[in-house]
């Protein structure tokens, strides 16, 4: 009998140990973690709202758009008649005056005012569109020393 205690210890204190651990290691890393840290221009470090992958956050400063807020982006006609095409994305209104670091999430180099990301809008019937990030102008862009 003493024997049988001690394995229903042992049992009770491996689930309790693999609870603590999940709850540590998993959900603890996706709500801290899940923002990216950036600096701003003034030097001081903020934690943004959201990843860039996140819906309803800008792609080039993970800035959390408020209602009404909009990406600056163009969206060109398929070549091959197809449900996807091109698009360039310029950033929401905060990173477009300075406010926020404009990021590549790609190559992580930091964006000029010129610079876009180059990105694939799939437009899916009876659901919302779907923006895949193919990187920046430098990275992505066109080979340059061609000739």
């Amino acid at each position: 009998m003493q024997q049988f205690t001690e394995i229903l210890i042992f049992i009770f204190l491996g689930i309790v140990l693999l609870w603590f651990g999940y709850k540590l290691f998993f959900k603890k890393r996706i709500s801290t973690l899940g923002g990216v840290l950036r600096r701003g221009k003034n030097g001081s470090s903020s934690l943004a709202e959201g990843s860039p992958g996140d819906p309803q956050i800008c792609p080039v400063c993970s800035a959390k758009l408020g209602a009404g807020e909009l990406v600056s982006s163009a969206a060109f006609p398929s070549i091959n008649g197809g449900k996807d095409r091109f698009m360039h994305i310029r950033g929401c209104l905060r990173c477009l005056r300075g406010e926020r670091d404009r990021i590549c999430p790609v190559c992580g180099k930091i964006l000029g005012g010129n610079e876009i990301l180059i990105s694939r809008l799939f437009e899916r019937r009876g659901r919302h569109p779907h923006v895949h990030v193919l990187g920046c102008s430098r990275c992505k862009g066109p080979p340059s020393g061609r000739g």
